[in-house]
C-alpha cells in the first residue's frame, strides 16, 4: 500500500499527500533550477528528512531515559554541488539541545549525551543517504550555551 500520493500541478510544483494522516505538503522547483522557490524544493525536503529524523530518533531514546528534548532547535543548510550532475552536496545541521526532566531544564550526563549524539550520525535517514553527501552535524547542549 501506497505511503504517499504525488499530484503534479504543473509549472515545476506538487502537491504531495500523506495518505495515512492526509496532511499536505507541497513542492517547488528551486529559484537557481527554473522554479519559483514558493515551496520546499525537492532537495529542500531531504535535507529537512534528515533534520527530523535526527531530532525525531534522539526524542525517542532520551524518553527511555526520562528526559524530554522539547525546546531543542535545528538549522539545515542544503549545499549544492556546483557542476554537474546536480545533486546536494553536503548537509549541515546545527542542533541545540535543550533536556527537560519533570519540567525543569538540566544537562544530561557524559554517557547519555555520548548515546544521544551518535544518533544524529546513525538515525535511518543518516545512514540512508548516499554516502557522497557530507553530513555535518554540529550538537550544542542548551546548558553549555548558556554557560
Amino acid at each position: 500500500m501506497p505511503t504517499i500520493h504525488i499530484n503534479y500541478l504543473g509549472e515545476l510544483r506538487t502537491d504531495c499527500i500523506h495518505l495515512q494522516s492526509g496532511t499536505h505538503i507541497n513542492t517547488d522547483a528551486p529559484t537557481d533550477n527554473q522554479g519559483r522557490g514558493e515551496a520546499f524544493s525537492p532537495t529542500d525536503l531531504v535535507a529537512n528528512a534528515l533534520g527530523t529524523c535526527i531530532i525525531t530518533t534522539m526524542a525517542i531514546h532520551a524518553r527511555r531515559d526520562g528526559i524530554d528534548l522539547t525546546g531543542s532547535a535545528l538549522d539545515v543548510t542544503k549545499i549544492m554541488t556546483n557542476q554537474p550532475p546536480r545533486r546536494i552536496a553536503r548537509i549541515e545541521i546545527n542542533l541545540t539541545l535543550q533536556a527537560n526532566r519533570d519540567g525543569e531544564s538540566f544537562l544530561p550526563n557524559d554517557e547519555i549525551r555520548a548515546r544521544l549524539e551518535k544518533i544524529a550520525h546513525t538515525c535511518p535517514v543518516a545512514i540512508s543517504l548516499h554516502p557522497d553527501i557530507e553530513q555535518a552535524v554540529s550538537i550544542r547542549w542548551e546548558e553549555e550555551v548558556n554557560a
